[in-house]
């Protein structure tokens, strides 16, 4: 008889069990609120470095694992690397970046986002001394901090192909 219970009971428990458990209710999908604050993002960075050239807030804005992909150039990781790197490029008196967002994308969780889009900067040639301008194309990840806001962690761009000078 026991025999008989034992299953019988074992049966009964995970009936109970599996009927009291509920799934989790489904993550809510903020995407449209990240898309947004990366939007706003977007803006700030390039008002601080279109407007402001405030090197140090425009720092502010990579995350402190950031990568940064350059052309011609190395991988540069973390914030202090990325500092060292680009900090030459705003001391110089020819200096001038303009950006143009063209889309926004995000995860439903809200964690990722990047951001992609046109950009302008003008800077002066090492030879000539003379400003040069340069046109392209770029790809920004960013990642939500747990003080909600969002950080730069990866960033890559180049430039647009250059008029050939034959004909």
């Amino acid at each position: 008889m026991h025999i008989r219970v034992l299953p019988l009971s074992c049966l009964l428990l995970f009936a109970l069990t599996t009927a009291c458990t509920q799934a989790p209710p489904p993550a809510p999908d903020v995407r449209d609120a990240s898309i947004q604050a990366i939007k706003d993002t977007e803006a700030a960075i390039s008002k601080t470095t279109s407007t402001a050239k405030d090197f140090e807030k425009a720092m502010s804005f990579y995350a402190d694992d950031a990568f940064v992909f350059a052309p011609d150039a190395p991988v540069v990781t973390g914030r202090d690397a990325i500092r060292a790197a680009m900090k030459p490029g705003f001391e110089d008196p020819s200096f001038a970046l303009t950006g143009q967002t063209t889309q926004v994308e995000a995860d439903k969780s809200g964690e990722l986002g990047y951001a992609q889009g046109a950009f302008s900067v003008t800077v002066t040639d090492p030879k000539t001394k003379k400003p040069v301008t340069d046109t392209g194309k770029y790809v920004t990840v960013y990642r939500k901090q747990a003080d909600g806001s969002w950080k730069v962690v990866a960033d890559i761009w180049n430039s647009d192909p250059r008029p050939s000078a034959k004909k």
